[in-house]
């Protein structure tokens, strides 16, 4: 999986298991399978650096996350389903869908009718980009609407 906002890669094998004591990394070990039409991703293995949702809540190196990916509505729209579990931080799993619409102009929403992938463009004032990330309105945070610098 490779990640537009700074090309980035994330890899999921096929088809094997787990290691057995895989050492922590940034997106940790993920392995995946297909049950049916769905993609099941298990990932462990990852560090503490990072953070469990785009809150910014922390979590430990016990975190592990299994999502599960198939197309809906004919195809036409991509659902993420992610449980995740981390005994160190959170009283019990919890978890969450997220659903893409590539032919929709806006990013992927939680709230049923906000959908969609776009691509990332960094410039100065360009407010399409600028819904892509954490300070946009998909999360509530407020914005400057004039830079303060």
């Amino acid at each position: 999986m490779i990640w537009a906002g700074d090309q980035q890669a994330r890899h999921v094998y096929l088809d094997v298991p787990h290691s057995a004591n895989p050492k922590p990394s940034w997106y940790g070990e993920s392995v995946g399978h297909y049950e049916g039409d769905t993609l099941v991703v298990d990932t462990i293995g990852m560090n503490a650096k990072t953070f469990a949702d785009n809150f910014r809540t922390p979590h430990t190196d016990k975190l592990h996350v299994i999502e599960r990916i198939r197309l809906i509505e004919g195809g036409k729209k991509l659902e993420i389903h992610v449980t995740a579990e981390d005994p160190d931080t959170f009283e019990k799993p919890w978890q969450g869908i997220r659903r893409y619409d590539p032919y929709h102009n806006d990013r992927g929403e939680a709230e049923e009718g906000h959908v969609g992938m776009s691509e990332d463009i960094c410039q100065e004032g360009n407010f399409v980009g600028a819904r892509n990330n954490l300070a946009s309105t998909d999360y509530h945070v407020p914005t400057a609407d004039r830079l303060d610098f």
